[in-house]
């Protein structure tokens, strides 16, 4: 059962602490061109809420001697993609493929192995877990036996699959900004609704709003948004000006 985050403007369940190298074009030394999908808007999508896993996981197989590693862990954006891929990629392997996703964005790479044959295997089985924000990495040290272009797609395909099936996940939820105008002296009630609905960054400007009011921003759980403002209102009996962003 996955447990619930939920979390201002997507923070991860686990965060990458890892600098990045000194410039992206560097990650890319792989022995055939990287394999590239992403979505027009250049953001990622996913408003709302998304599962993801909790924590770096790692699954490894031998398949006719050759030792297959694949490494799994959560990402935010392409940089963190690349820390991570710095992080755990072994430069002693023979290949490093990889892939992730993030929202609409993603990426693979097969890293010299024959075109489709890794990437895009590790992709697919990222998509078919329902997962998002990942990156799986796989690392292969040849055994001195080929596997031939389908038994390269059902390997890195299937290790991957293996990785995240037994990985630990959770529901992120984002926070979305909401603000109201309140008289000064609704502001006690104003602050009892918004702490039991645990809502976060309050800001209180006194310069924004009419005379008497105040303008009270907060981030709150998007699914709970519209019961927070329903709450406000039933309980300042008055009416008053929200602001969603």
């Amino acid at each position: 059962m996955p447990v619930v985050i939920t979390t201002p403007g997507y923070r991860y369940c686990h965060k990458v602490n890892h600098c990045l190298s000194a410039s992206i074009s560097a990650l890319y030394t792989a022995k055939k061109p990287m394999v590239t999908t992403a979505s027009s808007s250049g953001t990622p999508s996913n408003a709302g809420a998304f599962t993801t896993i909790k924590e770096t996981v790692t699954f490894e197989k031998e398949i006719k001697k050759s030792k297959f590693i694949a490494i799994a862990g959560p990402i935010s954006n392409e940089q963190s993609a690349h820390s991570f891929l710095n992080q755990v990629k072994d430069p002693r392997a023979t290949h490093n493929c990889w892939a992730y996703k993030v929202g609409d964005q993603y990426r693979s790479n097969d890293d010299g192995e024959p075109s489709g044959t890794a990437g895009k295997p590790i992709h697919s089985a990222i998509v078919s877990s329902g997962l998002d924000r990942i990156m799986v990495v796989v690392i292969r040290y040849f055994g001195g036996i080929k596997l031939g272009t389908g038994g390269l797609v059902r390997a890195y395909g299937g290790v991957a699959s293996e990785c995240l099936r037994n990985a630990p996940t959770c529901l992120v939820k984002s926070k979305v900004p909401m603000g109201v105008e309140v008289p000064f002296d609704l502001l006690g009630v104003l602050y009892h609704q918004l702490q039991s609905f645990e809502v976060e960054d309050i800001k209180q400007d006194y310069d924004t709003g009419k005379d008497g009011t105040t303008m009270v921003s907060f981030k709150v759980e998007f699914d709970r948004s519209e019961k927070l403002e329903e709450a406000i209102k039933a309980n300042c009996s008055r009416e008053l000006v929200f602001y969603k962003h």
